[in-house]
């Protein structure tokens, strides 16, 4: 089984704290950041950054769909890690100054893939598609926090 990376990457037009605030901020802005592809979102315990509990079902393709209970961990300032307990899938958020009043949001999301055929399509398809979805989770934080 190889590793699978997707990683997509945005400037948004507004400090890092406030950008991170958001991403943190499961109990409340985090659910009005996801796209169609996100359903049954709750928060199982905490809500606010590191010690979070978040679930939802996330629909990658029409026939694929992750049933995802992460823990929230910060290991450093402006990085959030969502650890699936249900896989091997961990996605990374790093929020970093990008000059005055900007932020740069890169999401990086890592699983042990398939081996054989399957792993192949996986690894060629899989990182595209769940970059698409991403893209629009920081095209809606943008929206949110330009406001």
């Amino acid at each position: 089984m190889a590793q699978v990376e997707a990683t997509t990457e945005r400037i948004v037009a507004a400090d890092p704290e406030t950008v991170f605030d958001a991403l943190a901020d499961y109990g409340g802005t985090r659910a009005k950041l996801l796209p169609e592809q996100f359903s049954e979102y709750e928060v199982r315990e905490g809500g606010d950054g590191e010690g979070t509990l978040v679930h939802w079902k996330l629909q990658a393709t029409s026939k694929r769909v992750r049933d995802c209970l992460l823990e929230v961990e910060e290991p450093t300032d402006g990085e959030l890690v969502e650890k699936d307990r249900n896989s091997s899938m961990v996605t990374t958020w790093r929020v970093t100054p990008a000059g005055e009043g900007r932020s740069r949001v890169v999401v990086t999301t890592t699983w042990k893939g398939a081996g054989g055929i399957g792993g192949f399509f996986e690894r060629t398809f899989a990182p595209k598609g769940l970059a698409r979805i991403y893209d629009a989770v920081l095209a809606k934080l943008a929206a949110e926090v330009e406001k």
